[in-house]
């Protein structure tokens, strides 16, 4: 048995948290009953539903957008911020996307209903790339991009080594353009580690996610994925770790 909870925030209707805030304000049921209490446990035999639909029973869809800057990478925005899932009206599936971009980057981000494949391709064990171009302030010498390379200790620990190319500078701006592929996830992961060397983003972009990018796609431009692709996302998702 599992926490009620625990298994909407599996099945990919919403956060752990937000799944209590659903049962909280009696927008599920367990088998025809509505539950307001958080200590519930079920089984894979019983039926939940969350707003009156079973949370199994949606077909999975998966989805790739073209996130432009100033989104929130979330299904609603208290703020009254424009979301990622407003960009598929027509869906009937409640779809959320898998991971985050900073309301302020733009790029590469996919959505799905499918919970266990999010959670596959957001293991930390699985080291899929996601590759960034970002504009700096300041221009790094090959020393900083040395350190980004080897791994740069971050409040929160030292980030795996890094591939980084310096595409082009401006010296009468003191710019930089930077590409810069990682495999990590972490909460703004890429702006923390060019602040760290000294060359704080300007602008970022996401413009691959593995195999993925942006071909034939401007910002605000979505399209589903090909079973093809779901597949080899699974399969590098389920692959042995490097």
């Amino acid at each position: 048995m599992e926490r009620l909870q625990k298994v909407i925030a599996r099945a990919g209707i919403a956060s752990r948290r937000k799944a209590e805030e659903l049962i909280k304000e009696g927008k599920v049921k367990v088998n025809g009953q509505i539950v307001t209490e958080l200590g519930v446990k079920v089984t894979s035999n019983d039926k939940v539903e969350v707003d009156e639909v079973p949370i199994d029973k949606e077909e999975p869809v998966y989805f790739i957008l073209y996130k432009p800057s100033g989104v929130i990478s979330s299904v609603s925005d208290d703020k009254g911020r424009k979301v990622v899932t407003d960009f598929f009206p027509m869906i009937p599936q409640r779809i959320f996307p898998i991971g985050r971009l900073d309301y302020d980057t733009s790029g590469i981000i996919l959505l799905t209903n499918d919970g266990e494949f999010s959670n596959l391709l957001q293991h930390p064990k699985y080291e899929i790339d996601k590759e960034y171009i970002a504009k700096v302030k300041g221009i790094p010498t090959k020393e900083q991009l040395r350190k980004l390379e080897r791994g740069i200790v971050l409040e929160d620990g030292k980030t795996a080594p890094a591939q980084v190319k310096m595409i082009s500078l401006d010296k009468k701006k003191n710019t930089a353009i930077i590409r810069l592929v990682i495999h990590e996830g972490r909460n703004r992961q890429v702006k923390r580690m060019l602040e760290a060397i000294g060359t704080p983003v300007m602008k970022l972009k996401r413009e691959r996610y593995a195999f993925l990018d942006l071909s034939g796609l401007t910002a605000g431009d979505a399209r589903e994925l090909s079973p093809h692709e779901v597949k080899q996302l699974r399969a590098m998702a389920s692959a042995k770790p490097r």
